[in-house]
This record gives C-alpha cells, sequence and structure tokens, in this order.
C-alpha cells in the first residue's frame, strides 16, 4: 500500500503540484483513508521526501555502475551518466518532474539529508572529470566544478523539454550533450 500511495503521490504532484495535492487527494484517488496515509507517513511532506529519497538512491546507484565500469573509457562514462539522466527522465517522467520541480517544498531538516545525496552525484562527475584529465582523455586546462555544474544543469533542466517520442532519440540528445562537452575538453 505505501508503494502504490507513493506512486498516486507522484502522479498527483506532477499533475497538480505538491501544494496544490492534498492528501485527502492521495487517498481518495486510491480509494483508502487517511488513517491508512498516516500510517505510512507523518506529513505529505515526509511523503515528499520519500519521494526524492528514491528517486536520488536509484540515480546514485545507477551512476556508480558506470563509474566502476574499467572496460570504458572516462568519455565513453561521461555518455553513460548524461544518457542515464535522458532515460532515467523518460522512464521515471513523473518521478523525475517532481524530484526537480518540488524540491522547493522540502523542511530544512529533509534537505539535511537529501543534499548531500545530490552533492554526491556531483562530486562523481567532478571525480571523473579529474581522472579523464589525468589520462589524457580530457585536457587539463579547464575548472572541474565548473564544467561538472553545466552538465549537470544540462541533463538536470531536460526534464522542462525533453519528449520521449520527440524527434530526437535519447541517446542522439546525449550524444550532442557530449559533443557539447568535449570539444571544449578534449585534447587539442
Amino acid at each position: 500500500m505505501k508503494e502504490k500511495m507513493t506512486e498516486q503521490a507522484v502522479r498527483l504532484f506532477d499533475q497538480k503540484g505538491f501544494t496544490v495535492t492534498s492528501i485527502q487527494d492521495i487517498v481518495e484517488s486510491i480509494g483508502v483513508t487517511k488513517g491508512t496515509f498516516y500510517y505510512y507517513f507523518s506529513s505529505k511532506e515526509e511523503l515528499l521526501k520519500e519521494i526524492h529519497m528514491r528517486y536520488i538512491d536509484g540515480l546514485l546507484s545507477k551512476q556508480e555502475r558506470i563509474l566502476e565500469d574499467d572496460s570504458k573509457s572516462f568519455r565513453e562514462k561521461l555518455f553513460d551518466i548524461i544518457h542515464l539522466s535522458i532515460v532515467d527522465i523518460k522512464e521515471q517522467g513523473a518521478s523525475a518532474k517532481v524530484f526537480f520541480r518540488e524540491m522547493r517544498h522540502l523542511s530544512h531538516k529533509s534537505l539535511d539529508q537529501i543534499e548531500p545525496k545530490r552533492d554526491m552525484y556531483r562530486y562523481n562527475i567532478e571525480k571523473l572529470l579529474k581522472e579523464g584529465r589525468k589520462s589524457g582523455d580530457f585536457r587539463n586546462d579547464f575548472d572541474v566544478s565548473v564544467v561538472a555544474f553545466g552538465i549537470l544543469g544540462m541533463m538536470n533542466w531536460s526534464y522542462q523539454w525533453y519528449k520521449p517520442d520527440g524527434a530526437k532519440t535519447d541517446e542522439e540528445i546525449a550524444g550532442t550533450f557530449v559533443d557539447m562537452v568535449l570539444k571544449g575538453i578534449q585534447p587539442q
């Protein structure tokens, strides 16, 4: 029941927004009582935190598998990480939108648990860029933090405009992003 309630909340938060969706909306949409809701969650904000934690934990796990693959170059890993973000938006559309759009409704206490995980995703990209520089896959003369934030900016905003059934495939979009980045950081 907790999973069903969470999935329905994701759909409603995506459609109506977090602030407009009430606990009553959530429970009525799946035919349970508020008591059932409060059995699993102490508040609507706790439910939102659960959605965020589930999303970032899944993303980190997938990112770590890419980074641990020693059969791939740093360039290939960069493509895979960027591609992961597009595919994740395709596969988890509503969850991705809620994750990026509704974070502002989380309390400081919840953010204290989520932000280190979001930061870890960025630190992993920074580490990849640093290791790619050492290996010669990337140039040595760029600011790793700024490039990592630029990559995250491209990836994180794609939930706003990416259409899985659009003219470009997820591979083509990821390829375009990687070309933009690599032409700025690959060796001459």
